[in-house]
């Protein structure tokens, strides 16, 4: 299964998502399909020492922070039940703005995706070309204490990846606390262009 090859693979989660509903099929059952067939994927995640890190994704059946509380409350709060946060998609749909999103999600945080987007439209947004404040988002993934992944998602721009990776590490790295970070912790280098 995915979670014994995430725990051979030292992975520190197992992303999912939940999926939509079949066509006819009412919400109540969705949700009831869905805890019972997650049951033993957390299960398996908990003997494995793994977490799975849902996704709420709009359009689907578990779409907004709200939704993952449901599914905790359906599942009876596992532990190893965490949650993918994407900040895009928070601008997206969720009634709170991202900063808020992420101080909110913090005791859940296993894995955190991170593009900008427009409020309404899930379309994800190289940095800059969307509406969200990036440093309130920033700083409040440090204040989480949140150690994890944090991945850039732009599936649509994959034909522009090393471009848009550099692009996107210097746009971080300018807004993060404390002002612009080398890898290594230190501030950059007069004359570095990720400055």
């Amino acid at each position: 299964t995915a979670v014994r090859v995430a725990a051979d693979l030292g992975a520190h989660a197992v992303h999912c998502f939940s999926g939509t509903a079949p066509p006819g099929t009412d919400p109540d059952t969705a949700w009831k399909r869905l805890a019972e067939a997650l049951g033993p994927v957390v299960g398996a995640a908990g003997a494995a020492g793994v977490p799975l890190a849902i996704e709420p994704e709009p359009g689907h059946l578990l779409a907004t922070l709200d939704d993952f509380h449901r599914l905790r409350a359906a599942t009876g709060d596992p532990a190893p039940l965490g949650l993918t946060l994407d900040i895009g998609h928070c601008q997206c749909l969720e009634p709170l703005p991202p900063a808020a999103c992420v101080r909110a999600a913090a005791p859940w945080l296993r894995h955190v995706q991170i593009e900008d987007m427009r409020r309404g439209v899930h379309e994800h947004l190289p940095f800059g070309d969307g509406e969200i404040d990036f440093p309130p988002v920033l700083d409040a993934l440090a204040a989480t204490g949140y150690r994890g992944l944090t991945v850039v998602e732009l599936p649509r721009h994959s034909h522009a990846g090393p471009e848009l990776a550099r692009a996107s590490l210097a746009f971080l790295r300018s807004r993060m606390p404390g002002g612009p970070r080398t890898p290594e912790g230190s501030p950059p280098p007069e004359g570095d262009p990720t400055a």
